[in-house]
């Protein structure tokens, strides 16, 4: 078996660790020189996103494809580059993943997102998002592809987690009214891909993140805790002087609904809160 990704990052390492466990061979696109000595030191099979004939042939050869780099001004890349290269090679995965963003949901007031809500995203990172979700399933339809949508909250895990800014003095304990958001443990994403992967079905829309949906000021105070580190002062959004994208993120607050991954999939969440993901990461050394 074999996984084809397109912008091997955080998020596709986990998938691919996960697989190669399995018996499965990586292969993953790259666009900077740099990049391709990275993927093949981690036995990923480099090609090139300028490379059509190289892209057809590890497409073909592909039984999963994962895109997961981000929407630009004229849409999703990895649609613009893969598309044509799975028509010339005449390649028919098994199973096509797209990682969205809970952020296409906008603003629920502390309410909860299910994958059937009202899309409302209210930045124009979220309403791009929203229109490559949609290019790709109807490409899905019209390719006869089993295409799926995954759409993620904060992504937290070993060497990218409050811990890492804590350590380094760059910790905001921020606090703003009523406010919450999801989250979801890195290789707790990676288990619900490889059960989406088990399980394919055309069409189809997850959240994939965990139980507990939980304030900023909660999660920074707890990993104080862990570390034996003095807990942050809590400060207003007005007060901590965010940049554009942390911003438009304090400006939302939704609970989002995990209920259909687990119906559908049988996934479980290792990790179902911060506590959980939190304390295997410090055990880890992380």
């Amino acid at each position: 078996m074999r996984l084809f990704t397109f912008g091997y990052g955080f998020s596709a390492a986990a998938l691919g660790a996960r697989l190669k466990a399995e018996g499965w061979s990586l292969a993953a696109s790259y666009r900077r020189p740099e990049d391709r000595e990275r993927l093949a030191g981690l036995g990923v099979e480099p090609v090139s996103v300028h490379d059509p004939e190289g892209l057809a042939t590890q497409l073909k050869a592909a039984d999963a494809v994962l895109v997961t780099a981000a929407p630009d001004t004229e849409g999703c890349p990895g649609l613009r580059t893969l598309v044509p290269a799975m028509a010339r090679g005449g390649a028919f995965p098994d199973w096509l993943g797209y990682l969205s963003t809970t952020g296409v949901y906008g603003d629920r007031q502390g309410g909860w997102a299910f994958e059937s809500s009202r899309l409302a995203a209210q930045s124009m990172e979220g309403a791009r998002r929203v229109a490559a979700e949609r290019d790709w399933l109807d490409v899905g339809k019209g390719m006869g592809l089993t295409t799926t949508i995954f759409r993620l909250p904060g992504i937290y895990g070993p060497g990218r987690s409050t811990f890492d800014r804590l350590r380094s003095g760059r910790a905001k304990r921020i606090t703003a009214p009523g406010q919450v958001f999801s989250r979801i443990h890195v290789d707790d994403l990676a288990a619900g891909l490889a059960a989406s992967i088990a399980k394919p079905r055309a069409g189809g829309i997850y959240n994939l993140c965990d139980d507990a949906p939980a304030p900023n000021s909660e999660v920074v105070a707890y990993a104080a805790e862990l570390l034996g580190l003095p807990v942050p002062p809590q400060i207003s959004v007005e007060e901590a002087n965010l940049a554009g994208p942390a911003q438009r993120f304090y400006a939302e607050s939704k609970r989002v609904s995990n209920a259909r991954a687990k119906a559908e999939l049988g996934w479980r969440p290792t990790y179902p809160t911060y506590r959980e993901g939190l304390a295997a990461i410090l055990q880890a050394g992380g």
